[in-house]
C-alpha cells in the first residue's frame, strides 16, 4: 500500500487525449487531476483512487466545500485509515469526516464484537466526549425495560444472553428546567436474525447493520453538536439482538404498550417497529416538538426508492416538507412516501388493537407506509411534529462505483440541520 501523500486537485477541463475520451482522472508525478463537476463523478473519482490502494490525499486546487466532501464519501472505506488533508477552510469537513467515520465504524462492526450493550456505551462515550458537561445519560437494561413498561424492546431482546437495552441521553446546554427542543429516536438491533420468522442466510449476512438507525441518530445529534448547536436534545436508542431460543417471542404473543395500544405479534422479523414504538414513546413524554426517528425498517423502502434515497414518512406535511428541503440542501436527497391516518389500521388483529405487519412475505402491498402507520401510534399530538426515516441509503451490501462496501453515514447532516434549524 501507498504511503506518500497525493495531491489531488479539480477541474472542469477534459483531460488530455492521452488519457482517454471522458477520462475521470489523470496524473502527474506526485498529483492527479480529477476531470468533473457533477457531485457523482467527483464522488466517484474518490472510490477510484481508494481502490487503488492509496490512503492519504490532500485535496487542492479546484474543490470547494461540498466537493471536497463528494470526494470524501467515495474515497472512505470500510478498513478505515484514509486520511485526507483539506483545501481552505476545514472546521465543517472535519467535523462530517469525524462524525461519518464514527457512524461507518460502529454499523460495519461484526455482532460478536457489538452487543446491545456496547453500542449504547459508544455512542453515550462518544457524544459524552463532544458535549461534556452538557451531556447526561441513563441506561435500562434487561428485566428493568419489562419492570419500567417497555414492553417492545423488552420482548424483542429476550431471546438473546445478551440484554436488551435503552438509552436515554440528555444533551442541556441550558438549566435544567429548559425545555426538550427535539428527541431523536433510533433502532439498534445489533443482529437481526428474524427471530422465529426466520430470514434465509443471505438475508441475514448484513444484519449486523440493523442497528444503522441508532448510529445515524447518534451521529446526527454529535455533529450538530460540533456545528454548535445549543439547544435541549433528548437521545433514545433502542438496543437489542433478535434471535432465536426457548426464551424468545413468539407469533401470535400480544404485547401491551404503556399507552395502553395491543400488538399482535404476526412476524418477529417485523421486530424494529416494535422497538422503536417505546422509544417514541419516550420522545413523546418529553415534550419535544420536534421528534425524529431513524431505522433499517423494511426492505420495502428500498424497493421503493433504492439505495440513492432514505425514505421520509410524516403526518405533519408542513414538518415533512421541511425536513425534505433541509435533506436536499444537504445532498442526502430523501423522498417522502405515503403515510395518512388510515395506515395505523393497515395490520389488522382479531386479538388485539393492531398486529405488527401482516402475515405475508415483506408485510404485503405499502409495506414500509404500514410501518410507518405502526408508529404513528406511538406519538402524541396526531404526529405533530414527528418525521420518520426509513434508512434505505445507509448501508451497502457490496463496494459499488461510488461507495465503499458497509455504511455511507447518509442522514447524519439532515439530521444535523434540522435539530439546528427546526428548533
Amino acid at each position: 500500500m501507498m504511503s506518500d501523500w497525493l495531491k489531488v486537485n479539480l477541474s472542469a477541463q477534459t483531460a488530455a487525449a492521452q488519457w482517454g475520451p471522458n477520462a475521470l482522472l489523470s496524473f502527474n508525478e506526485g498529483s492527479a487531476t480529477v476531470h468533473a463537476t457533477e457531485r457523482r463523478r467527483i464522488q466517484q473519482a474518490g472510490r477510484r483512487l481508494r481502490s487503488q490502494g492509496l490512503t492519504q490525499v490532500e485535496l487542492g486546487e479546484g474543490f470547494g466545500q461540498e466537493q471536497q466532501w463528494a470526494f470524501a464519501e467515495g474515497f472512505m472505506s470500510a478498513l478505515g485509515g484514509e486520511q485526507i488533508r483539506w483545501a481552505g477552510d476545514s472546521a465543517e469537513l472535519e467535523a462530517r469526516f469525524k462524525v461519518a467515520r464514527w457512524v461507518r465504524d460502529i454499523t460495519n462492526k461484526g455482532p460478536e464484537q457489538q452487543s446491545p450493550q456496547m453500542l449504547a456505551s459508544e455512542a453515550a462515550s462518544f457524544i459524552t466526549a463532544l458535549g461534556g458537561e452538557k451531556v447526561s445519560y441513563k441506561m435500562i437494561s434487561g428485566e428493568a425495560l419489562k419492570d419500567a413498561g417497555w414492553t417492545g424492546l423488552y420482548n424483542v431482546g429476550r431471546g438473546s444472553e445478551r440484554p436488551p437495552v435503552m438509552l436515554v441521553l440528555d444533551y442541556n446546554p441550558g438549566t435544567e428546567d429548559t425545555p426538550v427542543a427535539a428527541a431523536l429516536v433510533g433502532k439498534g438491533i445489533t443482529f437481526d436474525s428474524g427471530g422465529y420468522s426466520i430470514k434465509a442466510s443471505e438475508g441475514m449476512l448484513y444484519m449486523k447493520a440493523d442497528m444503522g438507525g441508532a448510529a445515524m441518530v447518534a451521529g446526527g445529534l454529535a455533529l450538530s453538536i460540533l456545528r454548535g448547536l445549543q439547544k435541549r436534545v433528548r437521545l433514545i436508542l433502542c438496543c437489542a439482538e433478535n434471535l432465536v431460543s426457548g426464551n424468545a417471542y413468539k407469533l401470535g404473543d400480544v404485547l401491551t404498550y404503556k399507552n395502553g395500544t395491543t400488538v399482535e405479534i404476526v412476524n418477529t422479523d417485523a421486530e424494529g417497529r416494535l422497538v422503536l414504538a417505546d422509544g417514541l414513546l419516550v420522545a413523546s413524554e418529553s415534550g419535544a416538538p420536534l421528534i425524529i426517528d431513524a431505522a433499517t425498517l423494511t426492505g420495502a423502502a428500498v424497493t421503493a426508492v433504492g439505495s440513492s434515497y432514505n425514505a421520509l414518512f410524516a403526518l405533519d406535511r408542513e414538518m415533512a416538507a421541511k425536513v425534505n428541503a433541509i435533506a436536499n440542501a444537504e445532498d442526502e436527497p430523501a423522498w417522502p412516501l405515503p403515510l395518512e391516518p388510515f395506515h395505523q389500521f393497515e395490520c389488522p388483529s382479531a386479538y388485539a388493537d393492531t398486529a405488527n405487519s401482516r402475515p405475508v412475505k415483506g408485510g404485503g402491498a405499502g409495506g414500509a407506509s404500514n410501518a410507518a402507520g405502526f408508529l404513528s401510534r406511538f406519538v402524541r399530538d396526531q404526529g405533530q411534529g414527528w418525521v420518520h426515516l426509513d434508512l434505505a441509503a445507509c448501508f451497502n451490501n457490496n463496494e459499488n462505483g461510488l461507495w465503499s462496501a458497509g455504511a455511507t453515514a447518509r442522514g447524519i447532516r439532515t439530521i444535523a440541520r434540522s435539530l439546528l434549524d427546526l428548533t
